[in-house]
């Protein structure tokens, strides 16, 4: 994963994708996929390539660090988050994107319309 921070189009923008991109999103990350196991790779290999980490975000008021990207044991993909010395891993689902957006962004939204079926 690059640890290289860039400030990518749409910095310090809400993101909003169409309901059309995120399902050519999507078809890009499942494109070679058998299985809801294979999906879940399929999207964290592409966040691995296109996600600028590590990024700033805040979590309840505080400003943690995104390390990395890693896939539970039940298939969810979580945030690996550090404050100070502590280590946190939080779902993708639940993560709060920061402003401005990492370059890669993207891809966790498109995940979020997989999980969930739901825009924004």
């Amino acid at each position: 994963m690059s640890t290289k921070r860039k400030t990518g189009k749409g910095a310090g923008q809400h993101l909003r994708l169409s309901k059309a991109r995120l399902d050519e999103l999507v078809e890009e990350a499942l494109v070679d996929a058998y299985g809801e196991s294979e999906e879940v790779t399929g999207f964290y290999t592409i966040m691995e390539n296109d996600l600028l980490l590590p990024f700033d975000t805040e979590i309840l008021g505080m400003t943690a660090i995104v390390e990395a990207i890693d896939i539970t044991d039940d298939d969810q993909l979580v945030a690996v988050c550090r404050k100070d010395k502590a280590k946190q891993r939080i779902s993708l689902s639940e993560l709060p994107l920061p402003s401005p957006l990492p370059e890669g962004a993207e891809w966790i939204v498109a995940y979020r319309y997989w999980r969930t079926g739901k825009i924004g």
